[in-house]
């Protein structure tokens, strides 16, 4: 009876939840702003596709509460041009201006160059704290480089682990986080969603939720 009640008071402390991203625009739950969204098959998954477009683009779940816990997803951008591709995750999420994101640009990924090869992924917090006033005032806290590095042409899997106010970012199968950070927001929850940048589109799949409390 003891075992039984552990187990259950686990069960009710994570509870996982996978979604389908390939209902956008037919399930009413999903919210979209600044993009269209179409289902392909591509590079051996059939995936979420979030079409180019020249402002930031949000997916998130209306009414989906998260406060701690991990977030999971298979993305897929470009390494080709430069500064084509902007793909990642978003959480605290209020609406289409609010939010926190982790992204990443596989245009960097493995570039030769040192400086493009630091800024593989990057947390921001808008409308108040985005890429460009965290590099200029905290250069090299909210961004790293991912090492080993993924193919910027492939799928490849992020996980986010979220225990406010640390958040600590891991790639396909790392034991080590390729950034750790603490939120800026004063949002305690949210919903979750999937994000692009300006000028970007991207591929999603596998999303998947585990909520702590």
């Amino acid at each position: 009876m003891m075992l039984l009640a552990v187990l259950a008071c686990l069960m009710q402390a994570a509870a996982q939840d996978t979604f389908d991203v390939t209902t956008v625009g037919k399930d009413p739950r999903w919210q979209i702003a600044g993009r269209t969204a179409s289902v392909v098959d591509t590079n051996g998954k059939r995936a979420l596709k979030l079409e180019f477009a020249p402002i930031m683009g949000l997916v998130w779940l209306k009414g989906y509460d998260f406060g701690n816990g991990v977030i999971e997803a298979d993305i897929l951008g470009q390494s080709q041009p430069p500064q084509s591709s902007f793909v990642g995750v978003a959480f605290r999420v209020v609406d289409g201006q609010n939010y926190d994101a982790v992204y990443f640009r596989p245009f960097n990924f493995r570039a030769s160059d040192s400086t493009r090869h630091s800024h593989a992924v990057q947390y921001v917090s808008h409308p108040r704290w985005p890429w460009q006033r965290l590099r200029s005032e905290h250069p090299g806290q909210y961004e790293a480089p991912i090492v080993p590095e993924p193919d910027g042409d492939q799928w490849f899997h992020v996980r986010v682990v979220i225990e406010r106010p640390k958040v600590s970012v891991f790639v396909n199968d790392a034991k080590t986080p390729v950034l750790v950070v603490n939120e800026l927001s004063d949002r305690t929850r949210g919903s979750v969603g999937l994000w692009v940048g300006d000028g970007s589109g991207g591929h999603f799949a596998n999303l998947r939720v585990t909520r702590s409390r």
